[in-house]
């Protein structure tokens, strides 16, 4: 099944990235703190169905994943068990070879050879994780998906379950997703276990330009529990037990600054046919969000971290644990690419930057408090200029050779704690893309992110 992540240009959606922390390969980003596009874009087939692919199609009998703060190095398998046409069924595998490796180590195994001593070490269960996944195609429009996965690693995890049901209207999706205990990411870096969290997700179909409308109802039960980390981080107020209703309405404007009009190779096929005209764009995007939080999420006003404080219309009402918040939010991106992707060499320079503005309100309340500055010859605070920046994203990717590319995402900040406020990065992802022409637009992803110290090789679709 392919699950789409939703994501409106803004920042305002919540999107799910990809982690090897689980064997789903994936959690869900805390509201209000979006994740770099490296890790957190596009449509993409469930992990058994990946991993299945690259076992059929690509001849790799296990797939490599790395989580230094959970499992280390490990190894991934599937098994299908496709029971009907409408009806496909997995079991995943995974070995922690890293921890096998360590306990041979440690008890001096590498100096042995006898069988007895690797049987021995291969029957600890800790090494292991099972995962068994259905997929049902109840019609044509119709799709459920339910999981069961299981950790060895530790006595204290529990089994993580999921169900998702997926239905397509006309220009519209549907997705109902439950998941107990459900797996966030913070910004920081810091992992939190939900007891159980609920979501429904109502988004009529992207287009290049014009109107869209996405409605979200997330409910969430349980004391949220941290997976490892700083012990002293509080927990982020909005997985705190609760629901809360999110809506937005916005438009979007796509902008042709120049397309090339040479002609491509003949009887050449591109590497990938969304990456094969060369074309300088730009896009703007401008709309207005309305949340609604019911129950102990909606205790502190803030959706979102200190430097991207609400500070939208709010109400709150304390004795019936309610809030509303009313924002406006605008996006600006510009796009430049050089290439065909049809020759064997450098034919890919590909550049994306996006500027995003979360609150409008935060940005109009910073941009008067600069113009009083002005006006009164007094010197800009840090906290007045914080308000009116905004959050930078930049997407590169280069052409190695053939198929293979490479591609770094990252966000920009400034150093606020430094008084000459220098350019920095804020967590980059690299990535080396393999792209799989034969199917069009698809390609096999190997990434790394430094910040959270995670890899991780996947299969994505229709990404630009």
């Amino acid at each position: 099944m392919n699950k789409l992540r939703w994501a409106m240009d803004g920042g305002f959606w919540d999107l799910d990235r990809s982690t090897p922390r689980t064997l789903e390969g994936e959690g869900r980003a805390v509201p209000g703190e979006p994740l770099p596009l490296g890790v957190s874009r596009g449509t993409r087939l469930s992990r058994p169905k990946q991993i299945d692919f690259f076992q059929r199609f690509m001849f790799a009998p296990f797939i490599p994943s790395y989580s230094a703060s959970s499992h280390g190095f490990s190894l991934q398998r599937v098994l299908a068990l496709p029971l009907t046409e409408n009806w496909f069924a997995t079991l995943l595998a995974q070995f922690n070879l890293q921890k096998f490796v360590s306990s041979f180590k440690k008890n001096g195994a590498l100096q042995s050879s006898r069988l007895e001593n690797i049987r021995k070490h291969l029957e600890d269960k800790s090494l292991y994780a099972l995962g068994f996944c259905s997929e049902l195609l109840l019609s044509p429009c119709d799709t459920l998906l339910l999981s069961l996965d299981f950790y060895g690693d530790d006595n204290n995890k529990k089994p993580r379950k999921k169900a998702i049901f997926h239905h397509k209207f006309p220009n519209h999706n549907l997705n109902a997703e439950a998941v107990w205990p459900g797996l966030y990411i913070d910004k920081a870096g810091n992992y939190w276990d939900v007891p159980f969290s609920m979501a429904i997700d109502l988004a009529s179909l992207a287009s290049d330009s014009g109107a869209s409308y996405h409605f979200c109802m997330h409910h969430s039960a349980g004391q949220p529990m941290q997976l490892g980390g700083d012990e002293t981080v509080e927990v982020p107020a909005t997985l705190l037990p609760g629901i809360s209703l999110k809506s937005a309405f916005s438009l979007k404007k796509n902008v042709e600054i120049w397309r090339s009009n040479a002609q491509k190779l003949k009887m050449v096929q591109p590497f990938d046919i969304f990456l094969s005209n060369p074309h300088i764009s730009a896009s703007g995007v401008i709309g207005a969000a309305v949340m609604a939080c019911f129950g102990d999420n909606s205790v502190r006003p803030q959706v979102v971290d200190e430097s991207q404080q609400f500070e939208g219309f709010c109400l709150r009402a304390p004795a019936v644990k309610s809030t509303l918040l009313v924002d406006a939010f605008s996006s600006v991106s510009f796009t430049a690419q050089h290439g065909n992707f049809q020759r064997l060499l450098l034919d890919l320079t590909r550049f994306h930057a996006r500027l995003d503005f979360p609150s409008a309100s935060k940005f109009l309340s910073g941009a008067t408090r600069l113009a009083q500055d002005f006006c009164n010859s007094q010197q800009p605070t840090m906290e007045t200029v914080q308000a009116i920046c905004p959050k930078a994203t930049v997407s590169f990717q280069q052409q190695i050779a053939g198929p293979f590319s490479f591609r770094v995402d990252s966000g920009v900040e400034i150093d606020w704690k430094n008084k000459d406020w220098h350019m920095c990065v804020d967590d980059p992802v690299f990535a080396i893309e393999y792209a799989l022409h034969v199917l069009g637009s698809a390609k096999a992803v190997a990434w790394y992110s430094p910040k959270h110290r995670e890899f991780m090789v996947e299969l994505r679709f229709f990404e630009a």
